[in-house]
């Protein structure tokens, strides 16, 4: 025999009732032996409880109950409910004219729900000529009088159960209620909510069924609740010691007692969809599957009560204090933490009990208050215990590291008694975030990396290109997903929580404007609870970098190719370092100096290492170094020169911006600034190759007159010695171990065949002079600039931070 329990959303209106339907008729051809156990019908329970909350208050309440009432009739107007609906309306009545309600009345009120559900289910049968019979479990199950979640005297209940059984007629199919009961003082009372899956449970035992198949709304137990894991994926098979455990830590699909009644008679539980006759469900037997982790499950509406003293330190017995204390209040305690010393210890109550076991504990700690052995009972409210089955301490360090590493609080954590199986309690805003990022690191789902571009010009349009193209290959490769999920203009924003796609540009200009496209990312990325964040500044703003501290503090890593916020004052740069540390984030900027060679990860390195940099040279710009590379070597007017360094998109749009020497001096003074040195960019010495009387005005009228270089920088050429080249180079020397270097920016004559001689096109060169390698540099050189360039240096700092997550 099988028991076939059919929970509230399969048998809500349409679609539903008629699936429950098909699947008995079905069972009853293929001439399956069962009993049926039905939950009330759709929200049934919950609208009860509005309509007798309403009553309550004195406030109108016969909209609702109309509506009830329609609801349970929609299926079979012509079914007799009148005993169950005269019933309600009178208790409704007299709960308003009294304004007060008692557990006694609020049970009997919700057990109607199941009463008409019953008596539906065997009605619609009996109308397509089969044979059933509505069974009020009320004459079967006996139980204290703790109303509201009574406990069930199995002995006299099991009794019933067989008499019961015993007068059925041949053939007819028991439909049974669940959720409810009577007391020995005759009254009605009822099992805890879901409790019509402890009742099923309990039908299941006292009836030596062979299994009790729960059919639901969902396929069967997931990994985690697909409703908050997107990946998330269905369990075939699980356990009753794991099914156990996700019952007590929140899997709603499970109540907490019933698995016990299974237990004791090997039932197996299956878990199968009524909207999806394909679905095998997941089975819950004695042994269960392999070894290691099942599944992830979060409990809401909790709190955690801290008790802590210094004068507990060596007491005995205060958590038998704390527990007897609860239990005479009937307060369960949850996940439990406390110090070996008793010091202090915390847990978790549900939060509708929260307020009374805090006045029970200052009354039993009252005199340990006094003499000040307890200093505190506290409460933090809104918290959710997230469970992860089948997990032990060892395996979770890596989740443990991504939860800090997105900021997330733990407040508890806790390990059972076996070692397998680990609750963290965590701030209910958070849980979201929690279970996607745990559920990706334990089940090896693709790690996701959400990513926030700000700036769409040359660089950002071709970093976004490069992680378009390379998504697919990142994924199968690093089981990482890379998801652009913002891209922000100065003026527009685009957001899509699945990430843009190829056709992104089209959708930018059609997005609306907004001037507050940092506020706006930061609160979309926390509302979707979007883990694993990156902001991207391919912005050349001194404005935007004021914007930093607030995306580290919100979660997101940092990467730019944006010189400026390593080269304002000081005081904004350590204090920009003291926020990534306070938060625990990353801030890469290996595109400031070198475009994408890899030089500030060189000299950090050697840096961190404890290496003596003593000097610092080379070419740092890639536009200066195409113009002295290309003057150098023709007969070419210099102005000419630079003409086609703009063609080529070398330079700014005005050239004065990279030949003024600016750039290469926050290039250096960043540099600087990674071996600890306190330089300011006013101490930069810089030779500006533009004359005075051509640095104002607009860049038109400069191009005009930009002839008048050509005879200075002629005779600069000219003047040099024999086999010598002309190149813009920046110099960090001096005594490096003090708090300042000397920086200079200028243009030298140097060796053709020198390294600094060699260099061609647009490269870059930089030279590192360290106390071990002595007269001879490390040489770094390469391609100095370029938006591929750049953004495919940005990509590299990406993907490094995306590496560590």
């Amino acid at each position: 025999m099988k028991i076939i329990k059919f929970g509230g959303k399969s048998l809500s209106n349409g679609t539903g009732i008629k699936a429950v339907i098909s699947i008995i008729e079905n069972k009853i051809i293929n001439k399956e032996k069962f009993a049926v156990v039905v939950s009330a019908r759709g929200n049934a329970t919950d609208d009860l409880e509005t309509i007798l909350e309403l009553a309550r208050q004195g406030k109108d309440y016969k909209s609702q109950w109309q509506a009830f009432k329609d609801y349970q009739l929609q299926p079979a107007q012509s079914i007799d409910f009148s005993e169950e609906f005269q019933l309600l309306e009178k208790i409704f009545e007299g709960v308003q004219l009294l304004e007060e309600v008692s557990l006694k009345v609020k049970d009997l009120v919700l057990a109607q729900g199941e009463l008409l559900s019953s008596k539906l289910v065997s009605q619609l049968l009996i109308n397509n000529g089969q044979k059933a019979q509505s069974i009020d479990s009320r004459s079967i199950f006996i139980t204290d009088d703790q109303f509201g979640n009574a406990h069930v005297l199995e002995d006299v209940s099991k009794e019933n159960c067989t008499k019961v059984f015993d007068e059925i007629e041949k053939d007819n199919l028991a439909i049974l209620t669940g959720f409810i009961a009577r007391s020995e003082q005759d009254s009605t009372t009822t099992l805890g909510r879901n409790g019509s899956n402890y009742s099923a449970a309990l039908f299941a035992n006292f009836l030596n069924a062979e299994e009790l198949q729960n059919y639901t709304h969902v396929d069967g137990i997931y990994t985690a609740n697909p409703d908050l894991v997107a990946d998330a994926k269905i369990l075939d098979q699980i356990s009753f010691q794991e099914a156990n455990e996700l019952a007590s830590f929140g899997a709603s699909i499970l109540h907490a007692k019933t698995i016990i009644p299974l237990i004791e008679k090997n039932i197996s539980l299956r878990i199968l969809n009524t909207f999806n006759k394909n679905s095998k469900g997941t089975l819950i037997c004695k042994n269960g599957q392999k070894k290691g982790v099942k599944s992830i499950s979060v409990k809401s509406g909790v709190s955690l009560i801290n008790l802590e003293g210094k004068g507990l330190l060596g007491k005995i017995g205060i958590d038998a204090r704390i527990f007897n204390t609860l239990g005479r209040e009937n307060i369960n305690i949850g996940v439990i933490s406390q110090g070996s010393s008793e010091r202090g210890i915390g847990f978790v109550v549900d939060s509708n009990d929260a307020e009374n076991a805090v006045k029970s504990l200052l009354k039993e700690f009252a005199f340990d208050i006094s003499n000040k052995d307890v200093s505190n009972i506290t409460t933090i409210k809104n918290v959710s215990v997230v469970s992860i089955v089948g997990q032990n301490l060892q395996g979770f360090s890596k989740s443990y590291q991504s939860l800090v590493k997105n900021n997330i609080d733990i407040l508890l954590i806790n390990n059972n008694i076996s070692g397998n199986n680990i609750s963290l309690l965590i701030e209910e805003h958070q849980v979201n975030k929690a279970v996607n990022i745990i559920h990706s690191q334990i089940f090896g789902v693709a790690k996701n990396i959400n990513i926030a571009i700000f700036g769409k010009g040359t660089v950002g349009g071709s970093l976004i290109s490069q992680i378009l193209k390379s998504q697919e290959q990142i994924l199968k490769r690093k089981e990482t997903r890379l998801n652009i999920f913002a891209v922000a203009g100065s003026k527009k924003l685009l957001i899509q929580s699945n990430g843009i796609d190829q056709d992104w540009e089209t959708k930018f200009e059609e997005s609306l404007n907004t001037t507050e496209s940092v506020k706006e990312v930061i609160a979309y990325a926390e509302s979707h609870h979007l883990e694993n964040l990156i902001a991207i500044d391919n912005t050349a703003s001194s404005d935007f970098i004021n914007s930093y501290p607030h995306l580290i503090e919100n979660g997101f890593d940092l990467v730019s190719s944006n010189k400026i916020a390593n080269t304002v004052d000081f005081e904004f740069y350590q204090s920009l370092r003291k926020t990534l540390k306070l938060h625990r984030k990353e801030y890469l900027y290996e595109t400031n100096v070198g475009a994408g060679l890899p030089l500030i990860d060189t000299i950090k390195l050697l840096h961190d290492s404890g290496e003596n940099i003593t000097r610092i040279k080379g070419v740092f710009s890639g536009s200066l170094s195409y113009i002295f590379n290309a003057f150098s070597d023709s007969d070419e007017d210099f102005s000419a020169i630079v003409k086609q360094a703009m063609e080529k998109g070398f330079t700014e749009p005005d050239p004065r911006e990279d030949l003024c020497g600016n750039d290469v001096a926050r290039k250096l003074l960043i540099l600087a600034r990674e071996l600890d040195l306190q330089n300011e960019l006013e101490e930069v010495q810089i030779r500006n190759l533009i004359p005075e009387n051509l640095r104002g005005g607009q860049v038109d009228s400069f191009l005009q007159r930009i002839e008048e270089l050509d005879q200075p920088f002629k005779s600069l050429k000219e003047a040099q010695e024999e086999d010598h080249v002309l190149r813009y180079v920046g110099d960090l020397h001096g005594d490096l171990q003090q708090n300042k270097g000397e920086l200079d920016v200028s243009l030298v004559s140097v060796p053709k065949n020198s390294a600094l001689g060699q260099l061609s096109g647009s490269n870059s060169i930089f030279e590192i002079y360290t106390e071990s390698y002595g007269e001879l540099p490390i040489i770094i050189q390469g391609a100095g600039a370029g938006a591929a360039v750049t953004a495919r240096g940005v990509f590299g700092d990406l993907l490094r931070i995306a590496e560590k997550r």
